[in-house]
């Protein structure tokens, strides 16, 4: 690993650069704070694909990827005489510093979920109006879900027991068989988003986090897909010419590949 003087002169070396590439390339000239906006998240999408698959080499380079952006923002704000990287860096220090009085301070915490709540009450005291602030409007709706249920939680509107969280979901499920059987399109799609507020609440019980959870079963069934649409072309069949019998073998044999 490198010493903490030879990641400093790496961290220099990219700020040169950033400012070399700002002055001297059309494309990264042209770059606003707008432009980029898109390009960070998907960057920020890719660096989760190489984490699920925990491909430590494609982390370090996602990562980098990342490190970019916020260099590349923090030069356009020092242009706009707004902030520069030295002031990004400070109020994440300073972030963390008040964040954290059981380290930096005379507070005392028995374990993390009294460090989440200290957190979430700390940030109510510097003014935010409520702890949901903190979640951003674009989040996707499943994460969003998880982050809203881990912010309330933080400040104890929570259940007692996973028990309770199972009946609650148990108790949705059956209202929303209630309103498939009646077929009202809009009700089923209303109990069909409680049923999974309250499955993403029972995987934080868990311990689960349910982006991830789903994310595995999205990779497992894309790869014993590609397996059966494999099979198929080696019969010289398309997947249309093909009854569910037939794809049916391929598939519990795409299930038995590690």
């Amino acid at each position: 690993m490198n010493s903490r003087e030879a990641q400093l002169k790496s961290l220099d070396r990219l700020l040169t650069i950033m400012e070399e590439l700002r002055e001297q390339c059309p494309w990264d000239r042209k770059q606003t704070l707008q432009s980029l906006r898109h390009l960070t998240i998907e960057e920020v999408y890719e660096l989760g694909d190489a984490i699920l698959d925990n491909d430590l080499d494609e982390i370090k380079k996602e990562l980098g990827d990342v490190l970019l952006h916020i260099v590349f923002y923090s030069r356009i704000g020092s242009e706009k005489g707004a902030f520069d990287i030295g002031d990004v860096a400070e109020a994440i220090c300073d972030k963390l510093v008040d964040r954290h009085p059981h380290i930096y301070g005379d507070v005392t915490v028995k374990d993390e979920e009294e460090v989440k709540r200290n957190w979430e009450n700390l940030k109510l005291k510097e003014g935010k109006k409520s702890v949901l602030e903190g979640v951003p409007k674009s989040l996707p709706a499943l994460v969003k879900a998880s982050r809203i249920q881990d912010k309330v939680a933080g400040v104890g509107f929570d259940w007692e027991e996973p028990s309770q969280v199972w009946d609650k979901l148990n108790e949705e499920l059956n209202e929303f068989r209630e309103e498939v059987e009646k077929g009202d399109p809009d009700k089923i799609e209303a109990e069909f988003g409680d049923v999974l507020f309250s499955m993403i609440n029972y995987a934080r019980f868990l311990n689960i986090n349910p982006e991830n959870a789903l994310e595995r079963t999205n990779k497992k069934f894309i790869k014993r897909f590609l397996y059966l649409e494999q099979k198929a072309a080696e019969q010289g069949k398309s997947l249309k010419e093909m009854s569910l019998k037939e794809m049916d073998v391929f598939w519990e044999e795409a299930k038995l590949i590690p």
